[in-house]
């Protein structure tokens, strides 16, 4: 690392402590107004999410009105900032004593019992919600877990957020001095943990998303046919706009599920796995579009015979 880079990264790391700092001073409850208000602006002035936040929303609800797509645009934007200021506040909030009065398990009893079996599974969620809560409070109440996430391209900040992360048990396997794998941890039968609706680029599984085929990472199915274990879809939804939240499971898929697959509908095991999971989330964000992450680029990669016949179309 260059001494530029190094007075970059250390003056971006002592900035975000301080803040932290500053806002743990106020209530939670103060905290997250003050997300909304900046989620706000940045949804009035940051035109380029604003945009493809509305993009989005009009492709996956054509039957919505126009000033409905603004309000989930905009509501979206200001939960973003929301779930900013609950990393924060998680350590304090969420441990052994006090867990249950802002976490609600919501039909979650048979994706625990996956879990107590100590036979293996695949935990998965997507960019919905607060993500980061679902694993935290199964750390929590004592389930060890391994979630697979980006490091942040700070280390100083990555280093710190991780231990946030990991302070109730929680193990995170990032890409940054990783010494157990994803496939340890299903050899010895543990919980293996994704956000799955990350764009997968061309060479990812196309499945569909909101009525578009969408690129989706085959590693989730991959893992849950080559060592037998289940898929549990699971969210952590906020509860109005306090630091509240609903955690529980869409869907569950049992390797017997796609053992015997409708074979005229999918085309092989590997693609019945993804896209059944993919439909769970949109299931989920469909319950409440507002807590979507609509400003990432789920859709950017396309079919190869779609971009062909946009090649073609030109002529």
């Amino acid at each position: 690392m260059s001494k530029h880079g190094l007075i970059s990264n250390l003056s971006q790391y002592f900035g975000a402590r301080f803040t932290a700092m500053l806002l743990g001073l106020f209530p939670i409850e103060q905290n997250l107004e003050s997300a909304r208000g900046i989620g706000g602006l940045l949804y009035k002035f940051d035109r380029k999410h604003r945009k493809r936040a509305l993009e989005n929303l009009r492709a996956s609800f054509p039957e919505k009105p126009q000033a409905e797509l603004e309000y989930i645009a905009e509501r979206s934007m200001q939960h973003f900032i929301e779930l900013v200021m609950d990393v924060l506040f998680t350590t304090r909030k969420i441990n052994l004593e006090k867990w249950h009065n802002y976490v609600h398990l919501d039909g979650l009893s048979e994706g625990l019992k996956i879990v107590l079996r100590g036979k293996g599974g695949i935990m998965l969620t997507g960019h919905y919600g607060n993500w980061e809560i679902l694993g935290y409070t199964l750390a929590t109440l004592g389930f060890e877990t391994y979630s697979i996430a980006r490091p942040i391209d700070n280390p100083y900040i990555d280093s710190w957020l991780l231990g946030v992360r990991e302070k109730q048990g929680q193990i995170i396997l990032s890409k940054r001095g990783v010494t157990t794998t994803a496939q340890e941890v299903l050899e010895r039968k543990g919980i293996l943990g994704f956000i799955a609706d990350q764009n997968a680029g061309p060479k990812g599984m196309f499945v569909p998303f909101f009525g578009r085929m969408a690129s989706t990472y085959k590693s989730v199915g991959l893992f849950a046919i080559e060592h037998n274990v289940p898929v549990i879809v699971g969210y952590a939804r906020r509860r109005g706009v306090k630091f509240e939240f609903d955690i529980g499971a869409q869907d569950i898929i049992y390797p017997e599920d796609w053992q015997n697959y409708p074979r005229d509908l999918y085309k092989s095991e590997l693609h019945y796995v993804t896209a059944r999971y993919t439909k769970a989330i949109e299931d989920f964000v469909r319950e409440d579009p507002t807590q979507y992450l609509w400003i990432h680029r789920r859709w950017k990669s396309r079919p190869k015979d779609e971009v062909a016949g946009s090649v073609a179309g030109v002529g």
